[in-house]
Order: structure tokens, then sequence, then C-alpha cells
């Protein structure tokens, strides 16, 4: 009998007891495994979820799912379908909290915002959050679309069209040496942002014909659009904002600064090929290499 047949009262003395469904038809579960037709595993349920425990552990991130953790494990010679994590991370109450999806957008957005090479279009947004000294403060960040790279952020109390820049600033200095007049025109480089007020600006406007970036403005109340900042802006707050309490913005920045580094040299993305944005980015280098 499974989680969803079991009365309401077993499942109340589970729940207080700690265990997870796995208890309540272990006998059952391990008759079928012995009776399984086919190869072997090579490695049991219990090593497996031993395994699965101790990389939780280990990393630097919370509540990652079961792909990710096949991922890296795999790296490590663990072999094992991903049903299987599925299915034992669930059992074991081990899987990520899954928010339920929503479409509340009056344009839908059917086109792509992925690029095939760097610095073709970045996306930048804001985001509040709280430090007890200074109330609300801001994030803002700006991110490549072709690997997923935080290029530049800045966490400031006050979120004017000047700290909008910040981050605007770095990733240009970084990416193409200085910060002037025209340095990336010419270059095919858009700017997506939403519609804030930061971003809409004649300062932060002028900034952007000023340095050659071309502003890509995303569809009202479509944040799609946007989706590749809007996805870390979620990663950021499940994984900072909602794990930390601050008590001020230099102790925020320090947690910021500290995850943003972790992100871009390990944070394990799907569509890379659950490779981490700096991960993926070496490699495509070194194959440009090997064809030059």
């Amino acid at each position: 009998m499974r989680l969803q047949e079991q009365p309401y009262p077993v499942r109340m003395v589970l729940k207080v007891a700690g265990l997870s469904s796995a208890a309540w038809y272990t006998g059952s579960r391990a008759k079928a495994q012995k009776n399984r037709p086919g190869p072997k595993p090579m490695i049991s349920d219990e090593e497996l979820v031993a395994a699965i425990r101790q990389d939780l552990a280990s990393s630097c991130f919370h509540s990652e799912g079961h792909k990710k953790v096949r991922a890296r494990l795999r790296r490590k010679g663990i072999r094992a379908g991903r049903k299987r994590y599925l299915r034992l991370m669930k059992a074991h109450n081990l899987l990520a909290p899954v928010r339920p999806r929503w479409n509340g957008s009056s344009r839908r957005h059917d086109g792509t915002i992925r690029t095939d090479h760097p610095n073709r279009m970045w996306g930048t947004d804001a985001k509040q959050f709280w430090a007890r000294q200074h109330g609300l403060c801001w994030f803002f960040g700006l991110i490549d679309h072709w690997n997923d790279e935080i290029l530049g952020w800045h966490a400031s109390v006050i979120g004017d069209r000047f700290a909008a820049l910040e981050p605007v600033h770095q990733a240009v200095k970084n990416q193409f040496g200085s910060v002037g007049k025209g340095i990336v025109h010419d270059t095919g480089l858009f700017l997506r942002s939403d519609h804030g007020s930061q971003y809409d600006s004649r300062d932060f406007q002028a900034e952007l014909t000023y340095l050659g970036l071309v502003h890509s403005p995303a569809f009202v109340r479509s944040p799609e659009c946007n989706g590749i900042i809007e996805r870390f802006n979620r990663t950021l707050q499940e994984q900072v904002f909602d794990v930390h309490c601050f008590e001020t913005i230099d102790e925020a920045r320090e947690v910021i600064r500290k995850f943003i580094d972790d992100y871009n040299r390990f944070w394990l993305i799907e569509r890379l090929g659950h490779r981490s944005p700096l991960e993926f980015k070496a490699e495509r280098q070194n194959v440009l290499l090997k064809c030059a």
C-alpha cells in the first residue's frame, strides 16, 4: 500500500516519527526488487540513498532536485536511472520543494531569448530584499543569455537608475576591457530589461547610448521575455534571501558575493548539459581553440 492509499492516522504517525512513505511498504518493495527481472543494479537502494544524502550535505546550495544530484554523482562514477533517483529522493523526503506554475501574461513571448554565442544578449533586472538596519534594499544583476553567467551585480540601499547602471558598467569593463564611448558599438549586443522606472529613465537610456548598447525592452507584463535573469532572481531568492537574515547591507553583500561566485562555478544548468556557466564557457572555448 502506497502513501496515497494510507489512512490519515498512518500518515500522521509516519510524519511525527520522521519516517518516509518507504517505511510503510519497505517489505513489499524489497520483495519486488528481489524478483525483478533484468540485470542487478550496480548499487543498492541503501547505498544510493546514502550517496545522495552525502552529496546534498556537501553541496554549497540548498534544496536541489534529483537531476542535479544525479549529474554530480555520475561524475563520481555512480550510475543509476533518473526515475530511480526521483523515486528514492521522493520516498526519503529529499526532493526540493516545487512551486506551482502560473501564467498570468497578457501577451505571450513565443520566440527564444537564448543565444548561440556570448555577448549577444544580456539581461538585467532588480530585486528587493530586507536588511534589519536599512529596511528594504536592492539587488541589481546582469546575466549573459548564452551561458547564464552573472557578469555584474550591485547591492545597495537606494535602488535608483545609477545603482541599476553598476552591473552594466561591470559587465562592459569585464567583457570589453574598459567603459567608454561606443565601446560596445557594432558588436550586435542587446540589453534586455523590463519597464522598471530605473531602466526607462532618461539617464539610464543615455548611458546605454553612450556605451553603444542597444536596449531591448521586454513586453509589458510578460516576464518570460526577460526570463533568464528572472530565473536567476528566483534562484537567488531561494538560495540566499529565503535562508539568511541580514543585519546590514554589507553583510548581505558578502553573502551575495559568495553565492554568485559559487553559482558561476558550480550551479548546474540543465539546458547546458548540467554544466555550470563557467564550465560550459571553458568547454566551448576549448572547442574553438581546437578548431582554430
